[in-house]
């Protein structure tokens, strides 16, 4: 009697985390080379970052990352990127347990020949590399959208489809560095590179080269 209740609250705990499970499996198909644009929420960092450029339809991002093994579900599907000490690999699971709030990209058909060289340059060449704490893009260290803009220039120096802009840390309307960058580089001991080349996962989500092919949770300021 007592093994046939255990049988039945186990069987009711599994039926329930399965479907808890099926509820968050997206109904779309990943594809190696989906770009993931995340609103972190990870306090003045992410704030200052968004505060200087909207990403799409008003989206507030912090953070991408990239697809480089498409599998069946959230736990087999591989996502590259440059966060905390390195380039490194987990699964999109991981990833959105970290934020739901997840933009995907899809780079337009007639790009799509980039993207496995892209993906085999990142794989062979960026992973494991230093993140780029001062972010410089002339450097060997690496952050999380200067990734995806080396591997697309490994397949093609003259794309278009992510460019290079001159870098803001200023807050917006003045000539005046967020107190937090203030505070990052002296502790760095480096300077503000303000007005050095760079991009950031806001202006990259709204490139006319990409669709933005899914939404998990809507990112902070979409409309």
């Amino acid at each position: 009697m007592i093994s046939k209740r255990f049988y039945v609250i186990g069987m009711t705990v599994f039926f329930v985390l399965y479907v808890m499970l099926m509820l968050r499996q997206p109904n779309i198909t990943f594809k190696e080379g989906d770009i993931l644009f995340q609103d972190l929420d990870c306090g003045p960092p992410c704030e200052a970052i968004e505060a200087v450029t909207q990403g799409y339809n008003g989206s507030q991002l912090s953070h991408c990352a990239i697809i480089s093994k498409a599998g069946t579900s959230l736990r087999n599907t591989i996502v590259t990127e440059a966060i905390g000490e390195n380039v490194s690999k987990i699964t999109l699971e991981e990833f959105l347990n970290r934020s739901n709030k997840v933009l995907v990209g899809r780079l337009k058909k007639e790009h799509s020949k980039l993207i496995p060289i892209a993906l085999q340059h990142i794989e062979d060449n960026l992973v494991g590399k230093p993140y780029d704490f001062i972010f410089d893009i002339t450097d060997d260290t690496y952050y999380c959208s200067e990734i995806i803009y080396e591997g697309l220039q490994s397949a093609d120096i003259n794309q278009e489809i992510m460019q290079l802009y001159p870098m803001t840390f200023n807050e917006p309307g003045t000539n005046t560095p967020f107190v937090h960058w203030v505070e990052y580089y002296e502790e760095l001991n480096h300077e503000i590179p303000e007005g050095k080349l760079g991009l950031n996962p806001g202006g990259m989500s709204r490139s006319k080269d990409i669709d933005i092919v899914y939404v998990f949770d809507k990112p902070s300021g979409m409309k």
